[in-house]
């Protein structure tokens, strides 16, 4: 092989993993500076607490007085009081990740000293006030090999402008001669200290906590959804953009989807402190991993049919729309089992969520032996429409059936007018088959029961409130606050 040869074929390689690692996603979580500020308030709570719990080392050494010669000291026990955190904020850092600004915090500790000059030895307590203290902390966002988030803290400061110590005790007025000294010996441990205590507080509380963004959620025995990260997350400058995989895939065994998720843009939106995106791949991966699990079959016999509905099936009622029943198969029960040849695909657009699905419509006599015996088959098409919702974490809906199309395929007891079964199955479809639909666990796009819904990408103990629903071309969008609350779980 050439050397052009070589560096063409070097070059197809690189685009194949360029584009194989660049996958779209069929699901973005977008947090806005609103979402960053709540988020940042309770974290700032929990730093607070781990600075109040710094441990601070005993601090001992000797200096000279002028005309009094070598004193030898000893500060142990040091006990902080105190760390407030006043004035705070966090910012979008865009390519970098987050910045967090602390500034004019304060800190009060006490503690013991112990003083040995020629013969003479003293002990006493003293009081120490840091003030004006500033931090800033880099916090480097990430994902790990199953697709989890990942949060680290990739860069941390301190600097504390002023620290006062005041020693009381027979020979406290010694110390208050070199307070220089010592204060600045403290400023130096502090500074150290407190970027530690932001290290261990990201590592022991705030990663762990991100990890318990699901990669997977299970829906029920059949099914489940995959929200791992495609990618590291994004940050602009308005906002923090995570991309997820957004595919539903069979437990019982996982197959290529054998569509590409499309580009999925989400409108710049901030009112709400979080966004969901949730495109037309990720509503149609449930409809292809239900599909071929075999789980799209909906039977209809009389013990279906509700009380009240003044409908009855069997052949004494169809033999009205196909004459030949009354003779070939005369008053017996029927049974009607309605299957998806193909996946049906759901379209989102300005106005909503729609699909278009084909049923199989097979007939069948129940005969008195309990045999089956097939009598037509229909297709049926009709537009159906989603009514979306956000409900407890889950996104719930209900489906409304618009107008249906009878054909015919195939007949085993002779021909008839197809179009005379329009007024039945409008019935069936109104009074059995779409209430059946909207609490069913296994039909068209929706895994759960639509009642019930199905999880949204959520870490724990996160509650939505003043849900957004909005439709745009390959796009539902979901705006919603956030309430984090720490001592239960959502």
């Amino acid at each position: 092989m050439g050397a052009q040869s070589l560096t063409v074929a070097c070059g197809a390689l690189a685009l194949c993993l360029a584009l194989a690692t660049a996958a779209n996603p069929g699901f973005v979580v977008r947090i806005t500076q609103a979402g960053l500020d709540y988020a940042h308030q309770h974290a700032i709570t929990v730093l607070e607490k781990e600075l109040a719990q710094l441990k601070l080392p005993d601090i001992s050494g000797d200096f000279r007085i002028w005309h009094v010669g070598k004193v030898q000291y000893e500060i142990s026990r040091l006990s902080l009081s105190s760390f407030h955190l006043p004035y705070s904020r966090i910012s979008l850092v865009p390519g970098v990740g987050l910045q967090v600004s602390i500034s004019n915090a304060f800190a009060e500790l006490d503690g013991n000293w112990r003083v040995k000059m020629h013969f003479i030895r003293d002990h006493g307590s003293f009081d120490l006030r840091v003030e004006n203290v500033y931090i800033k902390i880099h916090l480097k966002l990430g994902s790990n090999t199953s697709g989890k988030p990942t949060i680290d803290t990739s860069a941390c400061s301190t600097r504390i402008s002023n620290v006062r110590v005041h020693f009381s005790g027979k020979f406290g007025w010694l110390y208050n001669l070199f307070h220089r000294a010592i204060e600045s010996r403290f400023r130096k441990i502090l500074e150290s200290k407190v970027c530690e205590s932001v290290a261990k507080s990201v590592r022991s509380e705030l990663q762990p906590y991100a990890q318990t963004l699901p990669v997977t959620a299970k829906i029920d025995a059949m099914a489940g959804i995959d929200y791992s990260l495609v990618a590291p997350p994004t940050v602009t400058a308005q906002s923090l953009d995570v991309d997820l995989k957004g595919e539903f895939f069979s437990l019982a065994h996982r197959s290529a989807v054998p569509f590409p998720p499309l580009v999925l843009a989400l409108p710049p939106d901030h009112d709400r402190m979080v966004y969901f995106g949730a495109s037309s791949y990720f509503f149609n991966t449930a409809s292809f991993a239900y599909h071929a699990a075999g789980a799209l079959v909906f039977e209809i016999t009389n013990s279906v049919i509700p009380k009240g509905v003044e409908f009855h099936l069997n052949t004494s009622t169809f033999s009205a729309f196909v004459p030949q029943l009354e003779n070939m198969y005369p008053h017996m029960e029927m049974k009607v089992r309605l299957s998806a040849p193909s996946a049906p695909f759901l379209n989102i657009g300005p106005d909503g969520l729609s699909l278009k699905p084909v049923v199989d419509i097979q007939t069948y006599a129940i005969l008195p032996n309990s045999t089956l015996a097939p009598l037509f088959l229909l297709s049926l098409t009709g537009n159906v429409s989603a009514v979306i919702d956000v409900k407890s974490g889950h996104i719930v809906g209900s489906l409304k059936v618009g107008r249906l199309k009878l054909s015919l395929k195939r007949s085993d007891v002779g021909t008839f007018q197809v179009r005379m079964l329009q007024s039945i199955m409008n019935v069936l479809a109104s009074n059995i088959l779409l209430p059946r639909l909207n609490a069913w666990p296994r039909v068209l796009c929706f895994p759960e029961r639509l009642a019930q819904g199905f999880p949204l990408p959520l870490p724990d103990r996160i509650q939505l409130s003043n849900i957004l629903v909005g439709f745009h071309q390959n796009l539902l969008l979901l705006g919603a606050d956030v309430q984090y609350h720490p001592q239960g779980r959502r």
